[in-house]
């Protein structure tokens, strides 16, 4: 969680150079805050030993939720400023950590950020493990060094998510952001309420048919 900490505290100071204001944050209007504090809980937490499931896919498992989650919180949310960015990084690390049962981890680029490559396993537990040549998909892993003092090692992903979430910052602090429409109904189908699509709502003369339980017009038998 530090460097996504970091990205946040050099974006605002970048706003605040920019001009902008922290209040505007007041103005902005996202839908499921529940999915997005799941998804960052679950990765943030350790993870639980679950019985007859080994601590890697146990890990693995809470990933690809947390992923997931956080997934459908931008896509609700895909109005506001760098949600797709941010969704394509969430989609890059999520595909190679399902596909590695974990983020696999480049022994060389963690030598290039200035650490020793068994500084993974104590570093990452269970959800990282240093890369082997039976993962595949690895220039999707972190094999990005970004050296001292910065320290650590991300992934094409992680640097997707980082400048999406700096931007979102900096664009809402200057008053940059469209209006984020109220979510559609689970059940848009079925949904008539004042919010669906107009080409969604049925004819006001077809409603009135349809609550009196009457046929609607042109079906009679004839």
């Amino acid at each position: 969680m530090a460097p996504i900490l970091a990205v946040l505290l050099v974006a605002i100071a970048i706003g605040l150079l920019l001009g902008g204001r922290l209040r505007r944050f007041d103005d902005v209007r996202l839908h499921w805050w529940g999915l997005a504090i799941a998804g960052l809980l679950l990765q943030a937490v350790p993870t639980p030993t679950v019985p007859g499931v080994s601590a890697r896919l146990s890990a693995t498992a809470f990933l690809v939720v947390s992923y997931g989650l956080l997934l459908v919180f931008l896509g609700v949310n895909r109005w506001v400023p760098a949600a797709p960015l941010m969704a394509v990084g969430l989609a890059l690390n999520l595909t190679v950590v399902a596909a590695n049962a974990g983020m696999p981890v480049s022994p060389e680029a963690i030598e290039r950020a200035g650490g020793p490559a068994e500084a993974v396993v104590s570093a990452g537990g269970t959800k990282h493990h240093l890369m082997t040549e039976e993962d595949v998909l690895t220039p999707l892993g972190d094999v990005i060094p970004l050296p001292q003092p910065i320290g650590i090692v991300v992934s094409i992903g992680d640097i997707a998510l980082y400048l999406g979430t700096a931007w979102f910052v900096v664009q809402i602090m200057r008053g940059r952001s469209r209006e984020n429409p109220r979510p559609l109904a689970l059940w848009p189908l079925a949904y008539r309420g004042s919010h669906a699509p107009a080409h969604w709502r049925l004819p006001a003369r077809r409603r009135a048919t349809r609550r009196a339980g009457a046929a609607p017009p042109g079906s009679e038998p004839r």
